[in-house]
């Protein structure tokens, strides 16, 4: 996985976590990329925003002047489990493409599960019908799978929901989060 360039500020806490003896202002952010969760520190005398997006690559960065670390997701407060929400669902359908080609590539985990059976609602007979249809045809959309496969449940809510249970849970298997 590449590093991630750019993150969405989740949360701002310009005062730092409660109870820390060393109080810094920190950013809950998430990698655009590789959705990664991140805490970022801003420059001095920089405010972030909520849904702002900053750049963290190597190199000069405007706003954020380091990265404090990776973040679990039951580290999350309540305003960034909502930011990564509305994150998850608008990536989602911005980035179509990305997931539909998850569809058409992905691969058994082992000999007894898929790639695809790990996504909610998903099980061996969903999983049969999209690898066979894939075989036909690769899927170019959500609604194109729905067409061709009319059992499917809600492709994109379960990418959606895949993502979000990645992120705030401690899954053994991950196919879209880092």
């Amino acid at each position: 996985m590449e590093k991630e360039e750019k993150a969405i500020v989740l949360d701002y806490l310009p005062h730092g976590y409660f109870g820390q003896e060393k109080r810094i202002p920190v950013a809950q952010a998430i990698g655009i990329a590789n959705f990664t969760l991140l805490q970022l520190v801003p420059r001095k005398g920089v405010s972030l925003q909520l849904k702002e997006e900053v750049y963290i690559g190597s190199g000069k960065r405007e706003k954020v002047s380091y990265i404090l670390g990776r973040l679990t997701g039951d580290k999350l407060t309540e305003t960034a489990k909502i930011n990564l929400q509305e994150f998850v669902e608008r990536i989602v359908e911005e980035q179509e493409k990305r997931f539909v080609d998850f569809f058409n590539n992905a691969e058994p985990v082992n000999t007894r599960l898929h790639q695809l059976e790990l996504l909610p609602g998903f099980g061996k007979k969903h999983t049969e019908s999209i690898i066979k249809e894939r075989q036909i045809k690769q899927f170019e959309s959500f609604a194109e799978m729905h067409e061709r496969i009319k059992s499917l449940p809600d492709v994109k809510k379960a990418v959606e929901k895949r993502i979000l249970d990645e992120l705030e849970k401690h899954e053994k298997y991950r196919i879209f989060a880092r």
